[in-house]
Order: structure tokens, then C-alpha cells, then sequence
């Protein structure tokens, strides 16, 4: 839905597409690393691996932020307002995600035995 609201933003606003191609795809890329380092971080605690677990879901968040730099980078280097345009893209959708994650962990139901008394 953010990243609609974005193409919407770029195409108006006539910012580079190059920007939104990359900042779009470097972040549909990161996210598909990221659902399959949840799932197979829940696999590993399910089978008491906890150190195995952190490991990759520490790996993975390092892994995924040197992605998106990286594409950012070589972006600006292609073209400096497209960089500039994907640098703002991936931040303002990190910045959303982060946000929405952190409200949906505040609105969850605590597990059974967990929480303030």
C-alpha cells in the first residue's frame, strides 16, 4: 500500500522512476529475505535451537540493511537524483514498516502467561 502511495508520490512529483524501480525492488527483495529468516528462525526455537535462531535473524537484519545501502549506493552512482530518490524511498518505508511492527506488537494479545499481572 506504501510503496502505491509512493509510485503515485514519484510519478506526480516527476522524481526519477530509476529511483523508485530500485528503492521498490531492493525493498520487495529484503522483505522476501526477511519472511523466510522469520520462518525458519520460528522452525529453530520450536526445536530449541535459540542461539541458531538469533544468529540468523542477526545475519539477516545486517545482510538486509547492506542490500538496500548497497543498490542504493550503485543507484546514485548511476544517477544521482535516482539515488537520492531511492535513499528517501527506502528510509520513508522502513520508517513505515518499523512503525506498524511496533504498533502491532503494542496491540497483540499477550500469550497466556505473559505480561503484567
Amino acid at each position: 500500500m506504501v510503496l502505491a502511495a509512493a509510485l503515485a508520490v514519484f510519478l506526480l512529483g516527476g522524481f526519477p522512476m530509476l529511483g523508485f524501480a530500485a528503492g521498490a525492488a531492493v525493498w520487495l527483495v529484503q522483505r522476501g529475505v526477511q519472511m523466510v529468516a522469520a520462518k525458519r528462525a520460528k522452525a529453530e526455537l520450536a526445536a530449541g535451537n535459540r542461539q541458531k535462531a538469533m544468529g540468523l535473524i542477526a545475519a539477516t537484519t545486517l545482510g538486509r540493511v547492506w542490500l538496500m545501502a548497497t543498490v542504493v549506493l550503485l543507484t546514485g552512482l548511476a544517477e544521482r537524483e535516482a539515488g537520492l530518490a531511492a535513499g528517501v524511498l527506502v528510509a520513508v518505508l522502513f520508517t513505515v514498516s518499523f512503525a506498524a511492527q511496533g504498533l502491532s506488537h503494542l496491540f497483540a494479545d499477550q500469550p497466556e502467561g505473559q505480561g503484567v499481572a
